[in-house]
């Protein structure tokens, strides 16, 4: 399976050279690397250019021009990467919150399903233990707020590692979501529910980063839990496709 693993980045120059040798060493042989980087002022994309240098052919990197964001990143690399032949279209934070070496388990997931996600909140996975029990609570609540509000048949609706079908993701509308904080998972989310989508979920252990500095803080947490309303209004005549076969 051919799998291009899209990879946002905003000042991650630290967290690149650790991370690209560790997905090179999952004996994924067809894996190739998508970076999508914001004009990070910390040289990010210096980095990610020397390390698509190193990894010939299976680094690429993108520079992208005008507002930031992690959803325009997205967009932007989603696509990039459809128009060339992967069989599937990975999401994935650089700062090691997302265990690497649970790739391999999301592919073998995507076998039975058109969207495999990493997930904290079924039996196996979990969050950093150093959490404050604020911290806890509150990506619980959200994740039941948004999941209860839109109908998703998920366990964790806000989780960023991901893994699609090509064929699905060519099936939703992704460039009409107008969400570009944390909200756009959801937003995203939503629409592949709308269109049918079989949703499978694998653990993970969501860790905090341990170089660099997070993006995440209790406002933005705040936002996206507001902005899950806008989303149900927005696609609010979206009628709900028949599942796929199989």
């Amino acid at each position: 399976m051919k799998i291009t693993l899209v990879l946002p980045t905003y000042n991650e120059a630290e967290n690149l050279p650790r991370l690209v040798p560790v997905l090179f060493e999952l004996g994924l042989p067809d894996l190739h690397l998508l970076f999508v980087d914001d004009y990070s002022p910390d040289g990010t994309g210096e980095v990610a250019e020397d390390l698509a240098q190193q990894f010939s052919g299976r680094v690429e990197v993108l520079h992208r021009r005008g507002p930031r964001g992690l959803g325009r990143a997205y967009l932007f690399g989603f696509d990039h990467a459809l128009r060339g032949d992967a069989d599937a279209i990975g999401q994935m934070d650089c700062d090691f919150s997302h265990p690497p070496e649970k790739l391999p388990a999301l592919v073998a997931k995507l076998e039975t399903c058109d969207l495999a996600l990493g997930s904290r909140y079924i039996p196996g996975g979990g969050v950093d233990e150093r959490w404050p029990l604020w911290r806890k609570a509150l990506s619980r609540w959200a994740n039941f707020y948004a999941r209860s509000l839109l109908g998703l048949p998920v366990a964790d609706v806000t989780g960023g590692f991901r893994l699609w079908r090509r064929e699905m993701l060519e099936r939703i509308p992704y460039r009409q979501v107008v969400s570009n904080g944390y909200v756009f998972l959801v937003e995203l989310l939503y629409l592949a529910h709308l269109r049918g989508c079989r949703f499978g979920e694998v653990p993970i252990y969501f860790a905090d980063r341990k170089w660099g500095e997070s993006k995440m803080n209790f406002r933005v947490q705040l936002e996206a839990a507001w902005r899950v309303w806008q989303v149900k209004w927005r696609y609010g005549g979206m009628a709900k496709a028949r599942p796929n076969a199989g």
